[in-house]
């Protein structure tokens, strides 16, 4: 028998395509599969002042305010994935990936994305992630992050409103009511708060480390540089309300809105 090796160039190893063709229907099938068991999502009936209480262990949480009256709960489960089962009692909806998951050594960073009425009181706490709260309106609003992470508060209108954490920038735009009790804390990041020229609060800011506290539009003679500009105390209008800024390696800056 007589060997060809140009037919042999140029026709080599036909077995390759069959194994290819196998390999790219395992890899078509198997995401699809992947990502059904890493979505979750639930709707409940909601009064207008519900409230939300969530606990998370990592990843971003975001809670949007909208005309409806219902709370709209979704979340991608990053592997290996978290339980999560909601609960609502007596007009609160509880979310507490921290219990779901207790006894577990690892869990999967779960990103929520929420949905409320814009009169809902919000209760948000993480160990490390991103949290983001726009357009509510109810009684309160807090949000803490034990460890790392940004919290944005925007188009915000509630009487009492706390936002902490560990290392990351804060950063508010809303009302300041009459009354009401505003308190930011940070231990390494930005703390920038703009609210309405016509707010009317005492403050006590604080930056320990870097003594950076710019006023802005809302210097005047009422506010007192103390402590070789560590702290600023003062009244901005009649005072009626109470805000209270602490920044131990940041700074803290107030812009008019």
């Amino acid at each position: 028998m007589i060997f060809n090796l140009k037919a042999r160039l140029l026709f080599p190893f036909p077995a390759k395509a069959t194994i290819l063709l196998l390999l790219s229907v395992v890899f078509f099938f198997a995401p699809a599969d992947a990502l059904a068991q890493r979505r979750f999502s639930r709707t409940y009936p909601a009064a207008s002042d519900v409230r939300l209480e969530l606990s998370n262990r990592s990843g971003f949480v975001t809670v949007e305010g909208w005309n409806r009256p219902e709370v709209s709960i979704s979340a991608y489960l990053e592997a290996p994935a978290a339980t999560i089962s909601p609960q609502m009692i007596a007009g609160t909806i509880y979310i507490n990936v921290l219990k779901d998951n207790q006894g577990r050594a690892e869990v999967g960073n779960v990103n929520f994305t929420v949905r409320v009425p814009y009169t809902s009181n919000v209760d948000i706490e993480t160990l490390i992630g991103n949290l983001t709260v726009s357009s509510v309106r109810g009684g309160s609003l807090r949000a803490h992050i034990s460890s790392e992470g940004d919290i944005t508060l925007t188009n915000i209108s509630a009487g009492t409103v706390s936002a902490q954490n560990g290392i990351g920038n804060i950063f508010f735009d809303g009302e300041i009511h009459p009354g009401g009790n505003y308190r930011f804390a940070s231990h390494k990041g930005d703390i920038n708060l703009r609210i309405p020229l016509s707010s009317s609060f005492r403050l006590v800011a604080n930056a320990p480390s870097t003594r950076s506290i710019s006023l802005g539009a809302f210097a005047n003679p009422n506010m007192v540089l103390l402590s070789d500009g560590r702290r600023v105390a003062g009244r901005f209008g009649d005072g009626s309300a109470s805000v209270t800024v602490t920044n131990q390696r940041g700074g803290i800056s107030f812009l008019r809105r």
